[in-house]
């Protein structure tokens, strides 16, 4: 049989979750490239699987990749598995699989548990489109500009995130994405599964108030009200705003709240604030068009 890549989705949490095929190429390959092989030990021992690991994460992927790359073009089936689902999602994975790729070597993908797509069902967030933005900066500035530049999005988003920067990410969410509907998916097909469903600031506010998560989290905000609904009411938008305005606050600070209180987006609201009743823009202000 030829060398070839076998990439091996594994259990996101529960292991009765592991498909026959992926169980049959780990019995199988020469050697199982493990994110981490404590991890995985405890995945082969349930099924009795005696294959030789090797460590490779994103500590060593980097040195270790033209080596297995060689090996693999000499004949050796090296299946690369990660903690948990695919590998090459949002890990070093990826790493090797490109460079079998590039090297013209055979990568062989068997599908499996999916903390993606588990989470979105779950979520009950719209399926007709979703973007994975996988780990969002740390740095809040960076942060900041990323969730702005996917605001516009007629999608579900969903990132990965670690359970002691979920309150600060959500946050930042709800900051930036008012009105939106939102979940967080944590401890996925685990003892402990949790899947929170709440409007994105009552979710946010939700996280803070808890001491400590634990386990690793999905979060999903579903996608901008439609162009529809923010249209129909856009004479409650600019009255909402003008309210604001004649208590004494500036015109952008009034559409900012008021995109956060009716939750249409805040470009939109600057449009419906900047335009008169009869469709026209106010002096001074720019077209909408």
């Amino acid at each position: 049989m030829s060398g070839r890549l076998v990439v091996c989705a594994t259990p996101i949490g529960n292991l009765g979750d592991v498909t026959l095929r992926v169980l049959d190429a780990l019995r199988e390959a020469d050697t199982v490239a493990a994110e981490d092989t404590r991890v995985t030990r405890k995945l082969l021992a349930r099924y009795e699987i005696a294959t030789r690991m090797e460590r490779c994460d994103e500590h060593t992927v980097e040195r270790q990749t033209p080596e297995l790359v060689r090996r693999i073009s000499g004949g050796e089936v090296i299946a690369i598995v990660s903690d948990a689902g695919t590998p090459g999602v949002s890990d070093p994975g990826s790493r090797l699989v490109d460079a079998c790729l590039e090297a013209g070597v055979t990568v062989e993908v068997l599908p499996g548990p999916s903390a993606i797509l588990a989470a979105l069902v779950a979520s009950g967030l719209p399926t007709h489109a979703f973007y994975f933005g996988g780990f969002l900066p740390r740095k809040a500035g960076e942060r900041r500009r990323a969730i702005e530049q996917l605001s516009q999005l007629d999608a579900t988003l969903i990132f990965y995130e670690s359970p002691h920067r979920s309150a600060a990410t959500l946050q930042a969410l709800s900051e930036l994405l008012p009105g939106r509907d939102a979940a967080m998916a944590r401890e996925l097909t685990k003892m402990h599964e949790e899947v929170l469903r709440a409007p994105i600031e009552e979710l946010a506010e939700k996280v803070a108030e808890r001491e400590k998560l634990k386990g690793e989290v999905v979060l999903l905000v579903g996608p901008p009200p439609s162009r529809e609904r923010a249209q129909a009411n856009e004479g409650d938008v600019r009255a909402a705003v003008e309210a604001r305005i004649a208590l004494g606050e500036s015109r952008s600070a009034a559409v900012r709240a008021v995109a956060k209180e009716l939750g249409v987006p805040r470009g939109e609201v600057y449009d419906f604030a900047h335009r008169t009743p009869s469709g026209g823009s106010r002096a001074g202000a720019p077209s909408s068009s």
